[in-house]
C-alpha cells in the first residue's frame, strides 16, 4: 500500500462492513481518493469468510499463518494482518491509482 490511514472503530453495535464503510467514507472525504485495500487484525475477520476458505481448502484444515485471509466489502479488499491491532483499520490505496499516470 502506497498511501494509508489508520482508523479506529470499536463500536460493538456495528458489523465489520459498516466499520469499513465509515473508514472508506472518511478517507474519501479527507484525501479525495477511494481506498482499495484495508488491513485488519485476524480476529476481526468474519466467520463466514474464514469458514469458506478453510472448508474449501485441501490438506489438514489448519490455517496457514504465512498468508493473510482476505475478502471484499464496501468495494475494498480486506486482508488480515497480525501487525494491526484489534479495532484498527489500516486503509488506503494499493499500488498506483488509475487516475495518476505511472512514473517512467
Amino acid at each position: 500500500m502506497n498511501i494509508g490511514m489508520l482508523w479506529f472503530d470499536n463500536d460493538p453495535k456495528s458489523d465489520l462492513e459498516t466499520k469499513v464503510e465509515r473508514a472508506v467514507a472518511y478517507y474519501r472525504d479527507k484525501y479525495g481518493k477511494v481506498p482499495t485495500l484495508c488491513f485488519i487484525h485476524p480476529s476481526m475477520m468474519p466467520t463466514a469468510a474464514l469458514a469458506s476458505k478453510n472448508g474449501g481448502s485441501k490438506g489438514n484444515g489448519r490455517e496457514d499463518n504465512s498468508r493473510s485471509e482476505r475478502y471484499i466489502t464496501a468495494g475494498v479488499e480486506v486482508r488480515s494482518n497480525r501487525s494491526v491491532l484489534p479495532n484498527h483499520f489500516w486503509i488506503g490505496v494499493n499500488g498506483v491509482s488509475k487516475a495518476e499516470p505511472e512514473k517512467v
